[in-house]
């Protein structure tokens, strides 16, 4: 089976769909499949969508367009997967959901990374669908050895992000960053970021470190106790994965696809108005919580198989796919397409 993904590998630090390319590639490979990264091959038989914003975003190797020329000239069998990792909801933005639906309607099958993502109008709902969680690669994000917190010295928390959008959470961040001018604060927590902040943002108290990769990232996470994301209207996310399989308890915002990824692993909170308290319930909570994190599933191990399983399924049925596929039904989205 050859799988082309429409998306450029980068090296070095970047976002959690970057690190879900190259762990997908990995496991396709050692399964015996080819992966390729463009539409130049005639023989393809799974198109991977990862991104529908072709003309502004530099590691999208080909959009709509290409694909459509591909399904109508050059092989017709070939199945097309869209997978749903963002949303206008994520940052505020406007036009990426009627991207999304626009480009979804040359899918065959459509992929969402959390369930709550699957009642937004993104997709063309008629259409077949999965819900498939991410993981992280066990590799690099596992535990420290020991118990984690020992209650002598301050709870230290962490978060990470590439990507400094004030949704990334800073409500919340910039509510702790004042607790700790607080001493009786301060000398019960410490609070590390590492990523990008919002242009011209600054941090008093809250440590701040730039974005790092691999080894270096994964050390750092596991220098701390607790992992705390504060993003709203998340889809997925990677970056609190990688936290807990790390061996952190996870203190995380009901929103958008934490609850999803979180719920039994840690303390939820609703935002500013209860972080306090929910800080307080992990501190007295922490110890019966880092010792589940090691029963927490959402690893590579178990995620990515999942993709490449689903990916075999319509390897297997791509000759009735094609037949089915209703692709001619709106002359006006084709055109659409053909621009994106």
């Amino acid at each position: 089976m050859k799988v082309s993904i429409g998306y450029k590998i980068e090296s070095g630090p970047w976002g959690g769909g970057n690190r879900f390319v190259s762990d997908l590639k990995k496991v396709l490979e050692l399964k015996g499949h080819n992966v390729v990264f463009d539409l130049v091959d005639s023989d393809i038989d799974i198109i991977l969508i990862i991104n529908p914003r072709y003309r502004r975003n530099p590691n999208v190797t080909f959009g709509a367009g290409k694909i459509l020329n591909y399904l109508i000239f050059r092989n017709p069998e070939v199945v097309v997967v869209h997978r749903i990792n963002e949303c206008d909801e994520r940052k505020n933005t406007t036009g990426v959901n009627f991207k999304l639906r626009v480009i979804n309607y040359l899918a065959d099958h459509t992929l969402f990374v959390a369930s709550w993502l699957v009642k937004l109008n993104v997709w063309r709902s008629e259409s077949p669908h999965s819900v498939l969680l991410n993981g992280a690669d066990q590799e690099l994000f596992f535990p420290a050895e020991g118990l984690g917190w020992d209650k002598k010295k301050p709870l230290r928390l962490v978060t990470h992000h590439w990507g400094g959008n004030i949704l990334k959470g800073f409500d919340v961040y910039e509510r702790i960053d004042k607790l700790l001018d607080d001493f009786k604060w301060s000398a019960k927590i410490d609070f590390t970021y590492i990523g990008n902040l919002p242009k011209g943002y600054k941090f008093k108290n809250v440590n701040h470190i730039k974005p790092l990769n691999g080894k270096e990232l994964a050390n750092c996470i596991r220098e701390n106790d607790v992992y705390l994301t504060a993003s709203i209207n998340e889809p997925s996310g990677n970056h609190h994965i990688e936290g807990a399989c790390c061996g952190l308890p996870l203190l995380y915002r009901n929103s958008g696809g934490l609850p999803e990824y979180c719920e039994g692993f840690g303390i939820e909170f609703d935002g500013v108005s209860d972080i306090k308290e929910k800080l307080n319930i992990m501190m007295s909570s922490y110890d019966g919580l880092r010792k589940k994190m090691s029963k927490y599933p959402n690893t590579t191990n178990n995620r990515t198989p999942e993709f490449v399983k689903l990916f075999e399924l319509l390897y297997s049925k791509k000759k009735q796919i094609s037949v089915k596929r209703k692709l001619w039904r709106n002359p006006f989205i084709l055109i659409i397409n053909k621009f994106l």
